[in-house]
């Protein structure tokens, strides 16, 4: 089992940097797994037991300049392994103005992520700064559980509007309400709404429009004026909304009633996509 990738690109590496940023900013711990492709961040509680889930999707090619990775065998090429992401956060943000950055699996008495970041001094010579990172290599016979999560159709899938404004109406509705009821229609209408014995408020928002369906996919079977609602953890909502950096190019929801809110969000060369059950 191997793995060693580079960047050397300034984009590449303030992208990556942002992303490790981000992931940090929604959990504690993640599943980093690894194949000849992509790279994915992984949060993998059980929806069923009210925890969220996040998939989060690189292209290996969009950023590492170099990238070698040899699995547990060559039936299944793929590793997991699990590491505190704000330990990686951290070892990233020596990585501003580095001419190279390379990661690798290394074992140094305990599995370690070792990240190498080549510096350039005031007197133009290099330097470099090692961070190494303990995992934990997961087992073959727990992967079941750490795959990309199934989502329901959905009654409505619907675009956002921009994240920091979603950001600043969820943060003042937490003051009231521990829960929040989204509503949306596929008349491109989406509704933010709390209620409580003393007061109810409702956040509207107009002609977001809703994603196209995709080819072979069944019409949607509904009035397109009527709206489909879930009651979400409003903190759960929150941490989202408060871990992006930057406003994805896009972002749309879709609410499974009563059962799950997925949203996906798409960034320049980054997939992410977070499921919050319902409120049960």
């Amino acid at each position: 089992m191997k793995f060693r990738a580079k960047i050397v690109d300034a984009a590449c590496l303030n992208h990556f940097t942002r992303v490790s940023n981000m992931i940090a900013r929604l959990a504690k711990t993640c599943t980093l797994r690894i194949s000849p492709e992509k790279l994915n961040f992984i949060l993998c509680d059980r929806l069923a037991s009210g925890g969220v889930s996040m998939w989060s999707e690189l292209e290996q090619e969009n950023f590492f300049s170099e990238f070698q990775m040899e699995g547990v065998s060559a039936e299944n090429n793929v590793i997991y392994v699990e590491l505190a992401s704000e330990n990686l956060s951290r070892a990233l943000k020596t990585a501003q103005n580095a001419r190279t950055l390379k990661i690798k699996l290394t074992n140094k008495n305990f599995p370690c992520l070792t990240v190498s970041v080549e510096l350039l001094s005031v007197s133009s010579s290099s330097r470099i700064v090692t961070h190494d990172i303990p995992i934990k290599v997961i087992p073959r016979r727990l992967w079941k559980d750490l795959q990309e999560p199934s989502v329901p159709d959905a009654d409505v899938s619907i675009y956002l509007p921009a994240l920091k404004t979603m950001k600043s109406v969820v943060e003042k509705m937490k003051n009231i309400s521990n829960h929040l009821v989204m509503e949306a229609n596929l008349s491109g209408d989406l509704n933010l709404k709390i209620e409580t014995e003393l007061v109810c408020v409702t956040t509207h928002f107009r002609d977001l429009g809703n994603p196209p369906l995709a080819s072979g996919d069944t019409p949607w079977d509904r009035d397109p004026a009527e709206m489909a609602e879930v009651c979400v953890d409003i903190r759960k909502l929150l941490q989202l909304l408060a871990g992006q950096q930057v406003n994805p190019t896009k972002a749309l929801c879709s609410l499974v009633a009563g059962r799950m809110l997925h949203l996906h969000l798409l960034y320049e060369d980054v997939s992410l996509q977070y499921f919050i059950p319902a409120r049960s």
